[in-house]
């Protein structure tokens, strides 16, 4: 089976599916950006084993799209039975999409995610036309079904798919015990008896993006005896003074790291929190899960809507909300064994979210659509 996947930058969890995909089938891969502008050198640290990787010679206009009318030549009536863009909103999806219209050809729309607006002005025109009309629509959650449907999609058109950074080998068995804990808190010098985790890159807007005012109005709240790591590099000065003007010792900001050693302080941690006003999706969550990790997030976070069940591995607030926070944050770590407890249920239900079955259910749905 021939595969072509259409996408933006090779981003390094999309090119780990890749290799995962390309076991399975033939699949050719077309970026039209070799990287994202707007990330640092460990996105740039990814291997291509298992398919054939093509960047296209194009203008740069954005972080991570290009105008490639190149993309054409790569869109040939029959040369591949399965053809799916991701990139369908930058203008190289764009051209690609007019050209396979123009050529009668099949094609399925995918991405990590999306929330609909109110569908007014030229730009929502815009993306109404360019969604339609695809054969499938592989969504990540009902959120995403929603944002497909506001633009054109039929509802029997959409193909749910569990999207995931995790490898099945990235998933704990169970959470880490205390001793493990205590060992960790002493590698990473987290003197605090209890420890609340949040992690996203820092900047001047994704600081308020992700919501870390509020994570430090909910410190102040809490017992001292509680630390909050940030992780995701160095806070802005504004940052620095909300903290200073806390007098706490217990908030601390740590540079983001790769993901093996940040693999540390999720097993180090008791609660994970992404106070986020909005997400796509979040692979963050799927992370803290996978280490066993209970969750609170914002109802603007669809991988927390979609993967935490309200009291049973966490809870879903409203963002902004830091005393619903700091609430619910004192709950668990109030009740004894709540927190092994919540964090068993996120590995349950972190289970199907591995690359490996995120590349097993596409092949079952196209296989499915071929009649093998």
């Amino acid at each position: 089976m021939k595969v072509l996947f259409l996408t933006n930058v090779p981003s390094p969890y999309r090119v780990d599916f890749f290799n995962e995909l390309g076991k399975h089938c033939d699949l050719t891969v077309v970026f039209e950006k070799s990287t994202s502008d707007e990330r640092d050198e460990s996105w740039k640290k990814y291997r291509i084993a298992n398919f054939q990787g093509v960047l296209l010679k194009g203008i740069s206009i954005d972080t991570d799209s290009a105008i490639c009318f190149e993309v054409k030549k790569y869109l040939k009536p029959g040369l591949y039975d399965h053809i799916i863009v991701s990139n369908f909103l930058s203008p190289t999806g764009m051209i690609a999409i007019t050209h396979m219209r123009k050529k009668k050809m099949e094609y399925w729309l995918e991405s990590d995610g999306g929330s609909a607006k109110d569908g007014k002005g030229l730009k929502e025109k815009l993306k109404m036309y360019f969604i339609r009309g695809a054969k499938g629509y592989f969504s990540t959650a009902e959120e995403h079904d929603r944002y497909y449907l506001q633009y054109g999609a039929e509802k029997g058109l959409l193909q749910r798919y569990p999207f995931t950074s995790l490898h099945q080998a990235d998933v704990l068995e169970r959470p880490a015990e205390e001793a493990e804990k205590k060992s960790l808190r002493e590698k990473l010098e987290m003197p605090e008896e209890k420890i609340v985790l949040s992690v996203g890159r820092f900047s001047y807007l994704n600081g308020y993006g992700k919501g870390y005012d509020a994570l430090i109005r909910a410190a102040r709240q809490l017992p001292e005896n509680i630390g909050w790591y940030i992780v995701g590099g160095a806070p802005t000065e504004e940052f620095q003074k909300m903290v200073a003007d806390t007098g706490l010792k217990n908030i601390h900001f740590v540079e983001f790291m790769e993901k093996e050693a940040l693999k540390e302080y999720y097993r180090a941690a008791d609660i994970f929190t992404l106070m986020t006003v909005g997400d796509v999706w979040g692979l963050v969550i799927n992370e803290a899960m996978a280490c066993g990790l209970p969750v609170i997030t914002t109802d603007k976070c669809v991988a927390g809507v979609e993967l935490v069940e309200e009291g049973k591995n966490g809870h879903i607030v409203k963002v902004g909300d830091d005393k619903a926070l700091a609430d619910r944050i004192r709950e668990i770590l109030q009740e004894p064994g709540k927190v092994e407890a919540m964090g068993k249920i996120s590995l349950e239900a972190i289970q199907a979210y591995t690359i490996e079955n995120m590349a097993k259910v596409h092949m079952d749905f196209f296989k499915k659509q071929i009649g093998e």
